[in-house]
């Protein structure tokens, strides 16, 4: 008896790299959460998106709100990223994240450093970040299927999603002062890494994100994902690759 033929793929580089860019320069979301007292029928809503430093996507949410209560009751949950283009939806390439959902403590280092991150990103959000009833929740990923179109299914691991190199925090600490070095006296370099390497329109591209594995880059509603060609593992090298990306 033969077996069931499968329909993933073996999981390479460029379906690692497809899911990274799908989950690192997404905007929103749509986040699937187990409601309480509801028999275990699951609750979708959309959320906007933030990255940490390490890789694992961050939500702002409100206390009073469905999804919040959901994953207070149970950790578990589900993250949709990737938006359709032109043409069929399902055309275009999708990444399932499921999670586990970690509430960050208002009080804690990891509060701010998430805070600042997530306001570069989502500018409006600074309207009601410090609402007493909102707050931030680290999806930390434990595994994802990617559908990068049809005919290309892929099965991803926690190391296919997170970034774990020893210059984290010490990126993290530059990290504010580098993107306003580059933004104010390198604009041409910003937007050559925009425009050319990640195809996007012209415009007047922002740095809005480092960390050791790639660059978030935002014009208006607009971001974009530049993933460096291998994580940094000094992050006394970030000079050098900046500058070998725009040669």
């Amino acid at each position: 008896m033969s077996d069931k033929p499968s329909v993933l793929r073996d999981t390479d580089d460029e379906a690692r790299t497809l899911a990274r860019t799908l989950l690192r320069g997404a905007r929103s979301g749509s986040l699937a959460a187990i409601e309480p007292d509801s028999g275990g029928f699951p609750f979708v809503s959309r959320v906007l998106v933030g990255i940490d430093v390490d890789g694992v996507p961050v939500i702002l949410i409100s206390k009073l709100s469905t999804h919040t209560q959901a994953l207070l009751a149970d950790v578990r949950a589900s993250l949709l990223t990737g938006e359709p283009g032109k043409g069929d939806p399902l055309a275009h390439p999708r990444l399932t994240v499921q999670c586990t959902a970690e509430q960050v403590a208002r009080d804690s280092e990891a509060h701010a450093r998430i805070r600042e991150r997530f306001v570069r990103r989502h500018p409006k959000s600074k309207l009601y970040v410090d609402f007493p009833d909102f707050g931030f929740f680290r999806l930390v990923p434990l595994r994802a299927s990617l559908n990068g179109g049809f005919g290309r299914a892929y099965v991803l691991t926690t190391k296919d999603l997170v970034i774990d190199t020893p210059a984290i925090a010490s990126l993290a600490a530059k990290e504010a002062s580098a993107i306003e070095h580059m933004n104010a006296d390198h604009s041409d370099a910003v937007q050559h890494y925009a425009v050319k390497l990640c195809n996007a329109p012209e415009g007047n591209w922002k740095i809005v994100g480092i960390d050791a594995a790639g660059l978030d880059l935002a014009e208006g509603d607009r971001l974009k994902r530049l993933e460096f060609p291998a994580p940094i593992e000094d992050s006394s090298n970030l000079r050098a690759i900046l500058r070998e990306l725009y040669g």
